[in-house]
């Protein structure tokens, strides 16, 4: 007699559990998939022998690949959310182990950052819309700062990651392959809160449209989210874009800037990167609890200021102490603007959250893109930052004014 066979499938519904996956998962995707580039990127320069400017290219084809991320998760329809999800995980982490490949051609470098850059966008939206929807409305506000404190702990993973191979005597390929293999349990846990596919969901998910269609569906449902709206959404976005390309050049060339003023401190460029990730981590609840008293807008307003101001202390601040408030304040800003903000552009037409927070993500990435370029440029055949940070610091002080004309803007159409 056969016993029988126990299909009973593992899940995982508590709430509590799921906002750690999520906090895992953003780690997997945008603290490795993105920063971790940030922290090794010293050793990478030094291994094989990059330009700033090769540098640079690198850090803006990843971002430019953010973009692209955001703009395909537009477009994935709400059914297939966690299998667009499984997928942007998959690449993200073989994109972080591929890095192992020893002498890599330049081109593959570009499609490789190009490939995880995409993951990270996909991996950011769809993580974002699928884990924070699981959440009780009582707990949302408090388990969604769990979530995107993901961010501050992969890049504090990376900084620490980095600094403890390094000084075992391995380089960069090492720590991303250790990296990539630390993050393949995020796999099983995104299967492990799978969503459940009832009978009906499965006959409408065989109703695929075509591409023409999903192409006329998204006019229609973009035309519908910014209606009565639109100049109140394009201030938003486009201070979102100066958001992004003022905060890139410390979050790209920060180890770097410090490698390169602090030379008798070996291991510096990481302890400031690390700084960046315990900042990040710990701010976010005190940003949130902050709005709940005055506002999103007037907090984001707030931030974006103190983030202008933190550029600009590199240059009134000769050594360590500058690099260092830099990094406390990058840290404490860039999740709580990011979270902010998409909290803000959501709620402006809920009926359309998921597509709005693309749109702010596509802002954001265009920005991004930009920021490490203009940056090499300005630093010269001399690898000087001091322009770049000043030019961040002014983009980020222009930010503040559009969001000042944005507030003025939703207080009309409120």
């Amino acid at each position: 007699m056969t016993a029988p066979q126990n299909h009973t499938r593992f899940t995982i519904t508590n709430e509590t559990a799921i906002a750690l996956i999520g906090l895992y998962c953003m780690a997997v995707v945008m603290g490795f998939g993105r920063f971790l580039f940030t922290a090794t990127l010293p050793d990478i320069m030094s291994q094989l022998t990059l330009s700033t400017t090769i540098a640079g290219w690198l850090a803006s084809i990843n971002y430019i690949g953010y973009f692209i991320g955001a703009l395909i998760a537009m477009f994935v329809p709400q059914r297939l959310t966690w299998q667009a999800l499984i997928l942007g995980t998959i690449v993200s982490i073989v994109t972080t182990i591929m890095l192992v490949i020893p002498e890599l051609s330049l081109s593959l470098w570009y499609l490789i950052r190009l490939l995880a850059g995409i993951a990270s966008g996909i991996g950011m939206i769809l993580s974002s819309s699928f884990i924070i929807q699981r959440f009780s409305s009582a707990r949302r506000s408090v388990l969604s700062t769990i979530h995107f404190a993901g961010i501050g702990v992969g890049i504090s993973a990376s900084a620490v990651l980095t600094w403890w191979l390094l000084t075992l005597g391995y380089h960069f390929d090492v720590i991303w392959l250790v990296a990539g293999v630390s993050s393949l349990p995020l796999l099983w846990l995104l299967y492990a809160i799978r969503p459940l596919t009832t009978n009906s969901e499965a006959k409408i998910s065989d109703q695929r449209p075509s591409a023409h269609q999903t192409y006329i569906n998204f006019k229609r449902s973009l035309y519908e989210a910014i209606t009565g709206q639109t100049k109140a959404i394009s201030l938003l976005a486009a201070s979102y874009v100066l958001a992004g390309f003022g905060y890139i050049t410390s979050a790209t060339f920060l180890p770097v800037m410090a490698a390169q003023r602090l030379t008798t401190q070996t291991y510096a460029g990481l302890l400031i990167w690390l700084v960046v990730g315990i900042c990040a981590m710990l701010s976010n609840p005190v940003w949130g609890a902050l709005a709940k008293r005055i506002g999103e807008i007037k907090t984001l307003m707030g931030l974006t200021l103190l983030q202008a101001l933190g550029m600009l202390l590199p240059l009134w601040l000769d050594g360590a102490l500058g690099l260092y408030a830099n990094a406390a304040i990058l840290g404490s800003t860039f999740v709580g603007m990011v979270s902010m903000t998409l909290n803000i552009i959501k709620n402006m037409n809920p009926d359309y959250s998921n597509l709005l927070i693309g749109l702010a993500t596509l802002a954001y990435g265009a920005g991004q893109f930009v920021g490490p370029l203009v940056t090499v440029v300005l630093a010269g055949k001399n690898d000087n930052f001091n322009a770049g940070l000043l030019v961040a610091g002014i983009g980020l002080l222009v930010s503040l004014v559009l969001l000042v004309f944005f507030r003025r803007q939703s207080q009309r159409i409120a």
